[in-house]
């Protein structure tokens, strides 16, 4: 059977954790076909960035037009953006771009910043689903995101935004909060211990892609995303990758 395409919009990480590269890890183990259109280039290990090239609009562009002229695309996941212009070029497709699922990629898991606020704020009316941390949700609003109930509230203020349901992160507290639908869930897991935590975030966004591309609605693909991501941080929890926090098992 044909596998559904997911496509992600993202930046590069050469050191393979996150962005791009655990984009597509997540979609071939998840059963979907990936397609991609890079953003940016990130010089990148698991101690930090240390240079960012951002592809040119134009190009970006060009690749996006590329996949959706050939491909029937049945997901998309963006992450790091990192332009406003970018920005710009996806909020103007965003009618072609089915399942959008919104990562807004700030910072990366070291600390190094990655995009502003202002390469974020003009995708806001668009996502099916928008998956902010704390800190990022705390960013975008301009105020502290930390305790659950905070989460909550800021779920529901950014859901107000325009995205049909937003997903609040709590990263190591493994206290999930989605607010769709006027409803506010709160999703609880057990922490995992591990260092090896490198694109947990982006790997937790691409499997909510490719499982509303698999036909899940968004409860039933958040939910599953955040199973798999446990999984993929259990069987990466004793690798030794790198000198800081390492990648995550996609494939457990």
């Amino acid at each position: 059977m044909t596998p559904p395409v997911v496509l992600t919009i993202a930046g590069s990480d050469s050191g393979g954790g996150a962005g791009i590269q655990a984009d597509l890890k997540t979609f071939a183990a998840l059963g979907t076909y990936g397609v991609c259109v890079l953003t940016a280039i990130t010089a990148q290990n698991t101690l930090g960035v240390t240079a960012i090239h951002s592809v040119p609009t134009e190009i970006v562009a060009a690749q996006l037009d590329a996949v959706l002229a050939d491909f029937q695309v049945a997901a998309v996941k963006v992450g790091m953006v990192g332009d406003p212009a970018i920005a710009a070029v996806i909020a103007d497709r965003a009618a072609e771009l089915p399942n959008l699922v919104v990562d807004p990629v700030l910072v990366a898991t070291s600390g190094s910043l990655l995009s502003g606020v202002a390469s974020v704020v003009p995708l806001l009316p668009y996502p099916r689903v928008l998956t902010p941390n704390r800190h990022e949700a705390g960013a975008l609003l301009e105020g502290r995101v930390e305790t659950a109930e905070e989460m909550a509230e800021a779920a529901a203020a950014l859901v107000g935004r325009g995205p049909e349901a937003v997903v609040v992160t709590g990263s190591e507290l493994a206290v999930d909060i989605l607010h769709t639908g006027g409803r506010t869930s709160t999703l609880r897991g057990e922490p995992v211990p591990t260092v090896n935590n490198h694109g947990s975030g982006c790997t937790f966004s691409s499997a909510i892609a490719a499982r509303l591309a698999l036909g899940d609605d968004i409860a039933e693909a958040v939910a599953f995303a955040k199973s798999y991501v446990a999984r993929a941080l259990a069987g990466g929890r004793d690798w030794k990758l790198g000198a800081g926090p390492g990648p995550l098992h996609h494939f457990a």
